[in-house]
């Protein structure tokens, strides 16, 4: 019931909120500066997609729109990020698409557990109409998506003192960041761990302290961030696709002219595809640059991962669309 009122609040203050902010621009021939924001470093896929959208943006435009890029948390974590879309704070933003789920329920339904084997049938999911059904009461939050970048697949890091993950059994008790993702965390107790969830901009601290047992995040995430500093132990688990919404604030791009409505498309575009070109590769190849800093990587049998979070669907019957459910089953 908690969960339910909170999306219903979150859903009115869209009405409330949404446009309320200063605005980039006056008019379409002033000069537009768009601030956007991210919680990781530099180095993450979509920071450098994101330097290629700036680049495209303001050759395009002479200049005339200018691109401000502030990663590591500059602006604020994932969930301040996305409320300062919608509050008019914060221009542009890229963050996993269960972080939307407070503006709309629906956007998650791509992290459910062991929903595509690999790359290529996730894009042809996020690519298709039943995500554009999911995300079609972004708009009136305030967030107009621009394109979907890439995350990966999300895997499981633990402690020296845990020691690596080989099976479900070893899951049993662990207390282990998520991000305030409901299916991500249900997931994690289908498995018998203690989901607790901490913005990624304090995470690293956080297992340094010893405040957690685990984390689970994309293999990109883990080396660019650092996490294997932190962490001695890596465990192939792919439980969850982690799409990352690319979104501007909707009152910005209704003021745009068609024209710079399609150069940020088309932007957006191109930095969708170096997005995702980049943590394909990464993914592949990571895995031995996080064993040459020394962890240790297990492939446990996912089948028994997969029959454990197979009724994870069925707990979230009752939350999200009915007819978008029915099409990821």
């Amino acid at each position: 019931m908690g969960r339910r009122l909170s999306i219903i609040i979150a859903a009115a203050l869209c009405v409330s909120l949404a446009g309320c902010g200063s605005g980039a621009n006056a008019s379409n021939s002033d000069a537009i500066v768009l601030r956007a924001g991210f919680s990781t470093g530099a180095s993450d896929p979509r920071v450098v997609a994101t330097e290629l959208f700036k680049e495209e943006v303001e050759a395009a435009t002479d200049g005339r729109i200018t691109v401000e890029i502030h990663p590591d948390g500059e602006l604020g974590a994932d969930s301040e990020l996305i409320s300062g879309i919608v509050n008019g704070d914060v221009d542009i933003t890229a963050s996993s698409a269960g972080n939307f789920a407070n503006y709309d329920v629906n956007v998650g339904v791509s992290a459910f557990p062991f929903l595509f084997d690999d790359f290529d049938e996730a894009w042809a999911f996020v690519d298709s109409e039943v995500e554009k059904e999911a995300e079609a009461d972004l708009s009136a939050c305030n967030i107009k998506v621009l394109g979907h970048y890439d995350n990966g697949f999300r895997c499981v890091t633990t402690s020296e003192r845990i020691g690596p993950i080989n099976s479900v059994s070893d899951m049993e008790g662990l207390t282990i960041r998520t991000p305030e993702n409901q299916i991500v965390m249900q997931t994690m107790l289908l498995l018998g761990a203690k989901p607790k969830v901490l913005d990624f901009t304090k995470l690293k601290d956080a297992l340094r302290s010893g405040e957690f047992d685990a984390q689970e995040n994309p293999i990109p995430v883990i080396y660019n961030n650092g996490l294997y500093e932190v962490q001695s132990n890596l465990a192939i688990t792919n439980h969850s696709y982690d799409v990352m919404l690319f979104v501007i604030r909707q009152d910005i791009w209704d003021s745009l002219s068609e024209t710079d409505q399609k150069i940020l498309m088309d932007a957006a575009s191109k930095a969708q595809a170096k997005d995702r070109e980049l943590v394909r590769t990464q993914t592949e190849e990571y895995i031995d640059k996080l064993q040459d800093e020394g962890m240790t990587v297990t492939y446990p049998d996912l089948d028994e991962f997969k029959e454990a979070t197979s009724s994870a669907v069925d707990v979230f019957a009752d939350t999200y669309n009915v007819d978008i459910l029915s099409k990821i089953k």
